[in-house]
C-alpha cells in the first residue's frame, strides 16, 4: 500500500473539531507534520499547565505572551483566551447578563437573519448538522441571537456566523463565546461589522499601504492591474481567516490576536504574500491575481501551523501597533472623504 494509503487509514476522515477531510486532503503530508506537533503541543500543555496552577485567571505578560505564541492546546485555549481578551473580566462583572439577552424584545429582522444563515454555517461539519446529537446549530443561533441585541448598532452581518462557531468548537461553551465575541467585535476589531464597515475597509487599505512599503513589486502588479485590495482580502479580515486556512492556523493565529491584538492579522496576510511573492508576481490578469490569492492559503506552508506561526513573527519585520494607528487614521480619513 502507498504511504498516503496508509495515512488514510491511519488519519481520522474527520477532525478533532468535527470537520470532514477534503477530497483532496494530503493525508501522509499531515500525519508526518502531526507526528512532530503533538510532542510540541504535549511539551505545551505542560508548560501551560504549571502556568495556570492556581492561578484564578490569566493575565497579560510577557511569559503569557511568549507560551502563546508558541502553541495553546485545545484543553486550555478557553482559558487562555476568556483571560487575555478581557472576557472573563466581562463576564464576572454582569452574571445573568447574557441570560436576559437571550429573554429579550424579540425582533424578527434579526432572528430571520441570522436563521437564514444557520444551514450555510460548517455544511462540512457533522457537530453543525440537524442531526447531530446535541447540534450546535441552535447554541450558535443562541449566541449570534444575543449580539445582536447587545450590539444593536452591529446586529447581525455575515461572517459573524463563522466567527462565533469556531468560538463555540474552541470553548464549548454558549455564554463565554458571546463574551468573547464581544471581546473581538468591540474591542480588538471595531468597526468591522455593522452597516459601514468602516474598520474592515481602513484595515484592508492599511495592509495596502503596508504591503507598498514590505513588498513594493506586489503593490505595483496590484496597482497595474487596477485590482484592489478588496477583491483579494476581504474574507481574510471578515471571516479572521476561517474557512481559508485550516482549521488548527487559524486557532493559532486566534490564540495571538487575542493577547496581542488586530497587528496579527497584518503578520499572517504579509507572511502569506511575502512567502508567495514569486508565485503571485507571475500573475497575468485580475482574474490570475485573484485565483493565486486563492491558492497562497493552501499547501504545506498553513499546515504545519507551529513553523507558520513562527514565520509571522520573522517574516514581515518591524510591525508597530504605533505605525499601524498612523496608517489608520490616514487611510480612515481618505475612505471618510471619498463618501
Amino acid at each position: 500500500m502507498e504511504p498516503e494509503g496508509r495515512a488514510r487509514d491511519r488519519v481520522p476522515r474527520i477532525d478533532p473539531y468535527g470537520f470532514e477531510r477534503p477530497e483532496d486532503f494530503d493525508y501522509a503530508a499531515y500525519e508526518e507534520f502531526l507526528s512532530t506537533y503533538l510532542v510540541i503541543l504535549t511539551r505545551r500543555a505542560i508548560k501551560l499547565s504549571k502556568l495556570l496552577k492556581g492561578s484564578s485567571g490569566v493575565q497579560r505578560s510577557g511569559t503569557v505572551k511568549r507560551y502563546i505564541r508558541k502553541g495553546v492546546p485545545l484543553e486550555h485555549r478557553a482559558r487562555v483566551w476568556m483571560g487575555v481578551s478581557g472576557a472573563q473580566a466581562q463576564m464576572d462583572q454582569n452574571p445573568g447578563y447574557y441570560h436576559r439577552l437571550l429573554q429579550g424584545e424579540r425582533s424578527d429582522r434579526l432572528e430571520e437573519a441570522i436563521r437564514t444563515d444557520m444551514n450555510r454555517t460548517f455544511p462540512d461539519n457533522v457537530k453543525f448538522r440537524k442531526n447531530a446529537d446535541p447540534c450546535l446549530q441552535k447554541t450558535l443561533y443562541n449566541i449570534l441571537l444575543a449580539y445582536g441585541r447587545h450590539n444593536e448598532g452591529v446586529g447581525y452581518c455575515q461572517g459573524m456566523n463563522f466567527i462565533a462557531g469556531y468560538l463555540l468548537l474552541a470553548t464549548k461553551s454558549e455564554e463565554e463565546s458571546f463574551w468573547l465575541l464581544d471581546a473581538l467585535l468591540g474591542r480588538i476589531l471595531p468597526d468591522y461589522y455593522g452597516p459601514a464597515m468602516l474598520g474592515l475597509k481602513t484595515d484592508q487599505e492599511v495592509l495596502g499601504e503596508l504591503v507598498k512599503t514590505k513588498l513594493p513589486a506586489v503593490a505595483a502588479l496590484m496597482d497595474g492591474h487596477g485590482v484592489l485590495w478588496t477583491l483579494v482580502v476581504s474574507r481574510w479580515f471578515i471571516c479572521l481567516f476561517v474557512d481559508i486556512l485550516p482549521v488548527e492556523t487559524v486557532f493559532r493565529i486566534w490564540d495571538c490576536l487575542f493577547n496581542e491584538g488586530s497587528k496579527i492579522i497584518f503578520r499572517v496576510a504579509l507572511t502569506l504574500i511575502k512567502q508567495h511573492q514569486g508565485f503571485i508576481l507571475e500573475a497575468t490578469s485580475v482574474v490570475d491575481i485573484c485565483e493565486r490569492f486563492k491558492e497562497i492559503t493552501r499547501g504545506s506552508l498553513v499546515t504545519d501551523c507551529h513553523t507558520f506561526m513562527q514565520k509571522i513573527f520573522s517574516e514581515p519585520g518591524s510591525l508597530s501597533m504605533a505605525t499601524i494607528t498612523r496608517l489608520r487614521e490616514s487611510c480612515r480619513a481618505k475612505l471618510l472623504a471619498q463618501g
